[in-house]
């Protein structure tokens, strides 16, 4: 018995270091750098805390603290009508391109939108899928202002008022639903009447210029 009582207080002696250097490693993990392009969003179980800026920084390891790092100066692209599948390839997505114009034809039309966060706790905290959200909201706003014009003014002359008013829309709902982010620019790609009948409309274009 009497050996038993001291070989317990030495097994908790040398358990102590080993707990000591585990804590010491725990800590470690909350080190974190912030990119120069970057800003850190810290959470406190779950919820927004801080935020932090650029450089090496400090967070209470996981699971008091986390912490996100969103590039808020890096622009991202997202393409409406078409996805492109290399050097100066891309493939149209017609689920995506057709769409309904005012005076009620089909036109396919493809739109590059470009954004970058403006509010990274917003962005942070109020999306779930960014990429697939801004998509939707994009497609579902192109075909808003698409609908709003005669198809004439789409291939022609009022391209430059859609892609304008595109913008416009886009941002609002963006800002309507506290997304966080910033519209920098909307670029109508492509509008043109369907594959399946564009030879039509080239022999009505031939036509007028005949008549002209």
């Amino acid at each position: 018995v009497g050996d038993q009582e001291i070989k317990v207080p030495l097994l908790t002696m040398g358990a102590l270091p080993i707990l000591g250097i585990a804590l010491v490693l725990w800590l470690l993990t909350g080190i974190y750098v912030v990119g120069p392009d970057e800003v850190g969003v810290v959470q406190t179980f779950g919820k927004y805390s801080r935020a932090s800026q650029s450089g090496l920084n400090y967070h209470f390891p996981y699971p008091i603290e986390t912490v996100k790092t969103p590039k808020v100066t890096e622009v991202k692209r997202i393409e409406i009508g078409f996805r492109s599948v290399g050097k100066n390839q891309y493939q149209t997505v017609e689920r995506e391109s057709l769409m309904l114009t005012g005076d009620e034809n089909i036109v396919d039309a493809e739109m590059i939108v470009q954004y970058k966060i403006k509010d990274p706790v917003a962005y942070t905290f109020n999306f779930v899928k960014p990429e697939q959200t801004v998509r939707e909201a994009a497609e579902a706003t192109l075909r808003t202002i698409i609908g709003r014009h005669k198809i004439d003014e789409a291939l022609t002359a009022g391209k430059f008022m859609i892609q304008e008013e595109s913008k416009f829309l886009l941002q609002s709902i963006l800002d309507k639903y506290e997304t966080g982010i910033f519209v920098v620019a909307v670029q109508l790609q492509d509008v043109s009447p369907p594959k399946q009948v564009i030879a039509a409309f080239t022999d009505v274009a031939s036509a007028k210029e005949d008549k002209n």
